[in-house]
């Protein structure tokens, strides 16, 4: 399983009703996201500031997978009018570089 960090950033002004939102995600959304091999996601908030965390089989392979179905198309569609980016590497991906995990460190 992968376990990998993602940040994306608020519009302006639509941080509680990005809250209110998630107060209960669509269950058709979580089914396809179990389909594509994602276990877990949590976000975390500070200002317009969202920390994601995804725990997966294979984040590209769902993020491919999840490209072309029909039910998170929508998801996305609709959460376009909160979200304004996904901060990117300098390669150009999405996953925050990962630093330290506590629970790794075995001295």
């Amino acid at each position: 399983m992968t376990r990998l960090a993602l940040h994306s950033r608020l519009i302006p002004g639509t941080e509680e009703a990005y809250e209110l939102e998630h107060a209960r995600v669509w269950p058709e959304l979580i089914t396809v996201m179990n389909r594509a091999g994602i276990r877990d996601w949590s976000i975390w908030r500070s200002g317009r500031d969202l920390f994601h965390l995804v725990e997966c089989d294979d984040y590209e392979a769902a993020v491919a997978q999840l490209a072309n179905d029909p039910v998170d198309q929508r998801w996305q569609t609709h959460m376009s009018q909160f979200v304004e980016s996904f901060a990117k590497n300098a390669d150009g991906t999405h996953p925050l570089n990962h630093v330290w995990t506590m629970s790794e460190q075995t001295d």
